[in-house]
């Protein structure tokens, strides 16, 4: 599909007018959720294409799109792939989240007068260095571009260094900020949990972390204080399950969460049994991790033990649950700053810092209150760049 070639009952489903919208990967394409819903309402003679990089994030498009829409991966960025594509799909919009820089598919987008917009624009400090050292190279191309959306003044001032004219730069906000999380279709006691049990989620979390996450769990000595993992790749659920073993831990995973007893339907010697290994959760399914929050008693985000950058805060802030992360969020420094000086999370540095804060807020009801309410006022404080960017979006339809 990368290659231009499509399945003939993929171009059968082609119907002109379309609107084009690319998101590299999962959190964009969760991000753009609401966007394609005001998208359908407010332009429903118009066909959605959504196009993606990754695996991971075609199958989480797969699960947003609508009947009618299309799933498609994103060409190589060659002229000849990228001309015979743009020719078949002619969109009347394109759509691009976030800040991918592809030229080839800039230049032909200018040529045939395809208006192009980047929409939730953002500049990380690693590829701000990176594209000052090519700036030469990247200055035409973005000038191509009709607009820039981007989320903040610091991310619309890299872009007009890089070659961006001005007066097609605004700051539009972070349509992050923006989700929609149903609940979840689970409940505590799917789990053989009581309510007063704290659920303690650890999401998106990356080697190294899980090791330090099962040994801090272990040494909590506390029978209410229940642990699931959901790993950043849940190809990663055997690696684990055998870190926790090695740990006496008992593992089960989420697939296999209905082979369990209901709390209900146990005995009560068999609940929270003092002398048993502990369990410990696993997510091994897609898609769930975002509902999942709203049973969480506390959200530990990870990638950010370790140099990864962190990962979004923000759907456990939906739900108003206390949130916890690393030192290293540098992929989302601008919402993980917001949320510490509105004392709606709270950081850690390393192991010993998140056991504390951990046994601090297990005894602490009040507190995870307090820090989950926060949470939620910041949100709503923030969100609204949706509608913004779908005014910007109606000046080019």
């Amino acid at each position: 599909m990368r290659l231009g070639f499509f399945s003939p009952s993929l171009l059968l489903r082609i119907k002109k007018p379309t609107i084009w919208l690319h998101a590299v990967s999962v959190g964009e394409i969760i991000s753009a959720t609401f966007l394609l819903d005001n998208l359908r309402k407010r332009y429903p003679g118009y066909q959605l294409i959504i196009s993606t990089i990754t695996a991971t994030g075609n199958r989480v498009a797969h699960q947003i799109a609508r009947d009618k829409d299309l799933v498609i991966y994103l060409p190589y960025d060659l002229s000849f792939i990228v001309n015979k594509v743009i020719k078949r799909f002619s969109p009347a919009l394109f759509i691009i989240l976030e800040t991918e820089i592809w030229p080839n598919l800039i230049s032909i987008l200018s040529k045939k007068k395809i208006p192009l917009l980047i929409i939730n624009g953002r500049i990380s400090t690693g590829s701000f260095r990176k594209y000052q050292k090519i700036k030469f190279l990247l200055s035409p191309v973005l000038k191509k571009v009709n607009f820039y959306c981007m989320q903040t003044k610091e991310d619309a001032q890299r872009i007009i260094s890089l070659g961006a004219p001005q007066e097609k730069v605004g700051v539009i906000g972070n349509m992050k900020f923006d989700l929609q999380v149903p609940a979840s279709r689970y409940k505590k006691s799917d789990f053989g949990l009581e309510e007063q049990d704290i659920l303690f989620v650890a999401a998106s979390t990356h080697p190294g972390e899980e090791e330090i996450i099962l040994k801090i769990y272990k040494e909590i000595d506390s029978e209410k204080l229940h642990l699931l993992i959901a790993p950043r790749h849940i190809e990663r659920t055997a690696e684990i399950e055998k870190i926790a073993q090695k740990n006496g831990l008992v593992t089960q995973r989420m697939s296999e969460l209905d082979k369990i007893p209901k709390t209900e339907n146990r005995p009560p010697s068999q609940v929270g049994e003092a002398g048993k290994p502990k369990t410990v959760f696993l997510l091994d399914t897609i898609g769930e991790l975002s509902s999942l929050f709203s049973i969480a008693d506390i959200v530990f985000v990870g990638g950010s033990l370790i140099k990864k950058g962190g990962h979004n805060i923000l759907e456990p802030a939906f739900f108003g649950k206390p949130i916890l992360f690393g030192r290293y969020m540098f992929n989302f420094k601008q919402i993980a700053s917001l949320f510490l000086q509105g004392k709606g999370a709270i950081s850690v540095d390393n192991a010993r810092e998140l056991k504390k804060v951990t046994c601090a807020l297990l005894d602490n009801s009040d507190r995870r209150e307090e820090l989950g309410k926060r949470a939620k006022q910041i949100l709503e404080e923030n969100r609204g760049a949706t509608q913004k960017n779908m005014e910007i979006i109606r000046q080019f339809m």
